[in-house]
């Protein structure tokens, strides 16, 4: 059979459309926390996925308010977030379905060796937020929405105290950077471990609260309902939830340290 010159044309069309949508339905796309990025984890995790499975994850890091935002809108094929209140809100109207549990690690207080507030080994992480404020010492918050910052909100709540002292600081930035000026500044800060972990060699802080209860940090991975948005890799995001919480998967993120330290314990089932 001979083509002509419009035959050539539509099949030149149809192969670079074929093209395109296998190569999208072997990309997922996920919306993170910057803990689990700046961490290391996904990027210990990822190689071995695309081994296993074939898949490219295309990583979008933000706080957790930012990341559901993006699964709301239909922007990712699932996300992986630790906010419990939220996350519950998000799957309540519509938005994603079969959350996962799939690891957890802590919160923790950080500040200056000097201890101006003197917090440090106060296990009640609220006493020591009302003498950061009495103190009118330097507090970095991420002000950004992410699961760090309501956690942290819902501490001051707790603690019956508004941030509003002069030296509190809301920058509107991911953890990594938020612990960064709470060094250059010598100031107090709430981090997850596993980003605390991963910076703490290049930062002259420490760890001065840890072990309440209210300090527990559950993460979760959800996929993004296929009913709401029909076109996202609904199948991709299935396949990679699968394997997370699979043995392989959940003996990896209890593996992955930093410096000899477990910066996240699994918890899928």
């Amino acid at each position: 059979m001979k083509f002509n010159k419009n035959h050539k044309f539509f099949a030149l069309i149809t192969l670079l459309t074929v093209s395109v949508t296998a190569n999208a339905a072997e990309l997922i796309r996920l919306a993170t926390t910057t803990s689990t990025y700046h961490s290391g984890l996904l990027d210990y995790l990822l190689p071995e996925f695309k081994k296993d499975t074939g898949y490219e994850v295309q990583i979008l890091a933000a706080g957790t308010g930012k990341a559901l935002k993006m699964g709301e809108n239909g922007d990712v094929d699932l996300v992986m977030t630790h906010a419990p209140n939220a996350e519950a809100r998000f799957v309540g109207n519509g938005f994603g379905v079969l959350p996962r549990g799939l690891m957890y690690n802590d919160f923790v207080l950080v500040g200056p060796k000097t201890d101006p507030a003197n917090v440090k080994e106060n296990n009640d992480v609220t006493e020591a937020l009302k003498k950061v404020a009495a103190a009118n010492a330097d507090f970095i918050s991420r002000g950004d929405d992410s699961g760090t910052n309501k956690k942290e909100l819902l501490l001051w709540e707790a603690a019956g105290q508004r941030p509003e002292f002069g030296a509190y600081k809301a920058v509107g930035q991911g953890m990594g950077p938020t612990l960064t000026m709470a060094n250059e500044m010598q100031g107090y800060t709430l981090t997850d471990r596993g980003t605390w972990l991963a910076y703490q060699s290049k930062l002259d802080l420490e760890v001065l609260v840890e072990g309440d209860k209210r300090l527990f940090n559950p993460y979760q991975v959800i996929l993004i309902n296929p009913g709401r948005y029909p076109n996202m890799n609904y199948e991709g995001a299935k396949v990679f939830s699968d394997w997370l919480i699979n043995p392989k998967a959940q003996a990896m993120i209890n593996d992955f340290k930093v410096n000899g330290q477990q910066l996240f314990v699994a918890d899928a089932g």
